[in-house]
């Protein structure tokens, strides 16, 4: 019994595993359209396997129909199917490895039932939904007041099970309405500052039949009323203000979230549509045109002045359009204008009204040439009154006096053709002569114009950081030998022999040094004429004695040591005849050096500033007629910047940052600079750092000095070469921080 037990479950795993492993290899191979009667339609999926039911979803603003297939792929060779059926616009299939969606785009909201067919998945849509999960039925128990209460559901097909809003962190806010069936037909729509969803056939329990005030929220939504009438469960949401919406259902979860919409929003909105009005409903058959223009001022409580000439009668049919949208219907259906002062709104016909303005310009044109001048000094506060001025002249050559009747002069539409300017450059002033109108407008333009600019202050970090690394191991050593037949020697101090340990090599001969004595024997020699008129005989012996210093430096073999050693280690040994000495000398040096250069400029907005601290290098320059010149070079640290302050206050930079040093001379005494510089441009946050560039460099340099073939002998080797490693590291950075400084405290 235990092992037929086993078995089983071994055969259940078995095709557990095999079932998962069919899923995961499941492909969507071809779609089909159908349309059928009363606006229906029919999409057929083609699987490679047998499918299972999707997971499914509605959206009803915009209407959408969504189906998910888990572990499915999709192997169609199009991802968009145009549809040309009347509740549809198209469908899309896309697939993410992992599972293949299904989503087709409505012109409205519509029911659908799904069925499997061996390989193939229908999906009907616009049949009536009917239950699909279990035909028997659905109860609800819950406790209200301490009292258990059954509510039985039997005689609908659905209930609405949970009401829940909540805020996001958006500030829109979000209604949660559960389902006990994911089946349930839904409407929704909007009237005015309401949304209305109905789901038919569907009950509502006692204790959700009930209206929840959510202002406290602060979210567009101000109350949630959910009532039963008949078979059908009314939701209706109040909002106010400009809002959006979207409404989606998840499985048994039917979701709206309703959005505040911000200014930027609302004037995208508005620009879409210009009619802002109340709405108000017009149906009149052959209805004179005074009187309907008598009822839209009746409807907006605005005075009417209607011309004589407006007349006849109009038939029309408006409902629910705003009250400025059908004031514009009627007048150009008439061929009327109007014009409005306040909260009166006069109309008449468009040629009437465009006569009466033309005759209103020309009466204002003689009006202000027969107006007196008048003379007026306009004191600029902050800008320069010559640059105000060439602003409002196309002549730059009249820096004096312009008059608004000069040809080409563009005071024309600030002054009027009397008018005349003067600057005065000492007390920074515009002098006008011109009408009181003219005047009184030019004067505005300057209170505009006429503004501190923003200053911005500008602090920069150039961090320069050097590292250096150096190695270095030699060796130095001497030999030296005497033959003691020819009567050559070694002497010392200390005896005739002697092993000597040192730092350094001098070290080793103590006073002047190692004496050298040796003595020569002549051999018998014949000469022509001695001394005393006789030759040398054989018995002569002369014997020469001669002693003198014998340096170390003399006997060197192998000279590799460091030149500059920060420590040695000397070891020599001397006999009458025998001289050998030995030198290890080794550097090592490690050194950090950072340099921190930190200018700082004030400047204005759009005004470039310049800050340098250095030197100017004097050297002489040969010209061409053999004569030298000095000139100069620097070698500055320098910020140049232009800043420009943008309306939400950040900062435009074009930004020179350069720091120069001197370097090496040629061999003509010029001397070279060792430029490090970055030249851009960079958009900053007020108060922000940023790091505009960074330079790193890094240098290394190993090196052997040897004695050839000796030098490459493993291990003894080393007693005839030299090692350096040499280890260089420059890392510079900038760093820029743009600050707009606050114009309260420039009058502190």
């Amino acid at each position: 019994m235990i092992s037929r037990v086993k078995y089983c479950f071994l055969v259940l795993v078995l095709y557990g595993f095999s079932w998962s492993a069919a899923a995961a290899d499941n492909r969507v191979t071809d779609i089909d359209f159908t349309s059928l009667s009363s606006d229906q339609f029919e999409i057929s999926l083609q699987f490679s396997q047998l499918p299972t039911q999707p997971k499914s979803y509605e959206i009803a603003e915009p209407a959408r129909l969504v189906l998910d297939f888990a572990g499915v792929q999709s192997q169609l060779a199009k991802k968009k199917y145009p549809l040309s059926f009347e509740n549809a616009r198209d469908a899309v299939v896309v697939s993410d490895g992992s599972r293949t969606r299904l989503i087709v785009n409505l012109n409205e909201s519509a029911p659908f039932v799904t069925r499997i067919e061996g390989d193939r998945l229908l999906v009907k849509v616009g049949a009536a939904k009917t239950a699909q999960t279990s035909a028997m039925p659905i109860a609800s128990t819950y406790t209200e007041g301490g009292d258990e209460t059954r509510t039985d559901f039997a005689d609908l097909s659905a209930a609405l099970t949970g009401v829940d809003f909540r805020r996001d962190a958006t500030g829109a806010g979000l209604i949660k309405l559960d389902l006990s069936d994911p089946a349930v037909n839904i409407d929704i729509n909007k009237t005015g500052s309401k949304i209305r969803l109905e789901f038919y056939q569907t009950e509502l329990p006692d204790h959700l039949d009930r209206r929840l005030d959510v202002v406290d929220f602060a979210t567009p939504v101000t109350a949630i009323d959910t009532v039963q009438q008949g078979s059908t469960t009314v939701v209706t949401i109040e909002a106010e203000g400009q809002y959006d919406y979207l409404a989606y259902q998840a499985d048994k979860q039917y979701m709206v979230s309703i959005k505040p919409l911000t200014a930027a929003e609302v004037e995208l909105k508005n620009k879409k549509f210009d009619f802002t009005g109340d709405r108000l409903s017009l149906n009149f058959q052959d209805i004179e045109v005074r009187s309907v223009l008598q009822l839209i001022a009746d409807f907006t409580s605005l005075n009417l002045v209607a011309s004589d000439t407006v007349t006849g009668s109009i038939t029309l049919r408006l409902d629910k359009v705003p009250w400025d949208q059908a004031l514009e219907i009627v007048l150009k259906a008439k061929g009327l204008d109007k014009r409005q002062e306040g909260n009166v709104l006069m109309v008449a016909p468009a040629a009437e009204i465009a006569e009466q303005e033309r005759l209103q310009v020309e009466a204002n044109k003689q009006l202000q040439e027969l107006a007196p001048l008048e003379t007026a000094f306009v004191r600029i506060k902050y800008a320069d009154a010559a640059e105000i001025f060439e602003l409002f002249t196309a002549d730059d050559s009249q820096s004096g006096q312009s008059g608004g009747a000069t040809e080409g002069n563009a005071t024309t539409s600030i002054l009027s053709q009397r008018g005349s300017a003067i600057v005065d450059e000492r007390t920074n002033t515009i002098i006008l002569t011109d009408t009181e109108d003219k005047i009184d407008e030019f004067k505005r333009l300057i209170s505009e114009i006429d503004v501190p600019i923003k200053q911005v202050l500008i602090e920069a970090r150039i961090v320069i950081a050097n590292t250096d690394f150096k190695k270095e191991l030699g060796v130095t050593w001497g030999l030296a030998g005497l033959d003691k037949l020819s009567g050559g020697q070694f002497s010392s101090a200390n005896g005739d022999r002697s092993l000597g340990f040192s730092g350094r090599r001098s070290g080793l001969a103590p006073g002047a040094g190692v004496v050298e004595s040796f003595t020569y024997q002549a051999d018998e020699v014949e000469v022509d004429d001695g001394p005393d008129g006789l030759p040398f005989t054989l018995d002569d012996i002369v014997t020469v004695t001669q002693n003198y210093d014998f340096g170390l430096g003399d006997s060197l073999a192998v000279d590799l040591g460091v030149a500059n050693p920060t420590g040695a280690f000397s070891l020599g040994y001397l006999t009458d005849n025998f001289l050998i000495d030995l030198e290890l000398s080794a550097l090592e040096s490690d050194g950090y050096g950072e340099i921190v250069s930190q200018p700082k400029v004030l400047t204005g907005d759009k005004q470039q500033a310049v800050i340098k601290s250095g030197t100017e290098i004097a050297y002489q320059k040969a010209t061409s007629s053999g004569a030298t010149s000095i000139e100069f070079k620097e070698a500055v640290l320098q910020l140049e910047v232009t800043p420009q302050i943008t309306p939400d206050n950040r900062i435009i930079m074009d930004l020179l940052v350069s720091q120069d040093s001197v370097g090496a001379f040629t061999p003509t005494g010029e001397p070279s600079i060792d430029i490090t510089q970055i030249e851009t441009q960079a958009l900053v946050g007020d108060g922000q750092t940023l790091v505009l560039g960074g330079i790193f460099q890094t240098e290394e340099v190993k090196g052997t000095e040897k004695v050839p073939m000796l030098g490459d002998i493993p291990f003894l080797g080393k007693l005839f070469r030299n090692d350096l490693r040499n280890i260089e590291k420059r890392e510079i950075l900038i760093f820029i921080t743009p600050k707009i400084i606050d114009d309260n405290l420039l009058d502190r």
